[in-house]
């Protein structure tokens, strides 16, 4: 084996791994029905990740005494199509599932009660409606 294969084959493995890794780490998060949760706040921010893009999300950032709560609604897409709005100030009702993304609290949204309006984001067993 001369040494340029061999470097070749190493490098192939480490690119590999590298790979793997990152494939991994962005996994999408999974909807626990078991650690479902209602959240009251009202909402500090709706934004949108990335800003622009095929693939935007939105997320609503809701304060809840002194917290604050990272909410993960569904593509901005789907939000387009419901023709829901929010802005700050508005009380909302939360209830999702509560995971862990990058060591801090997040919630997936199955439904966010805004009073006078109902967005169902996912099914009780936490399937997408979009």
């Amino acid at each position: 084996m001369t040494p340029f294969s061999l470097v070749t084959k190493v490098f192939s493995a480490v690119a590999i791994v590298v790979v793997a890794v990152a494939a991994w780490a962005q996994a999408p998060l999974k909807y626990d029905p078991a650690t479902e949760t209602k959240l009251k706040g009202t909402v500090a921010e709706l934004k949108f990740v990335p800003p622009s893009g095929a693939k935007t999300v939105a997320y609503l950032v809701i304060k809840s005494g002194a917290d604050t709560i990272q909410v993960f609604l569904c593509p901005k897409t789907f939000l387009d199509q419901m023709g829901t709005t929010f802005k700050p100030e508005d009380k909302v009702e939360v209830t999702g599932s509560k995971v862990k993304q990058d060591g801090e609290d997040l919630i997936l949204a199955r439904e966010v009660d805004k009073g006078d309006d109902m967005l169902t984001l996912r099914f009780k067993d936490g399937k997408p409606a979009w």
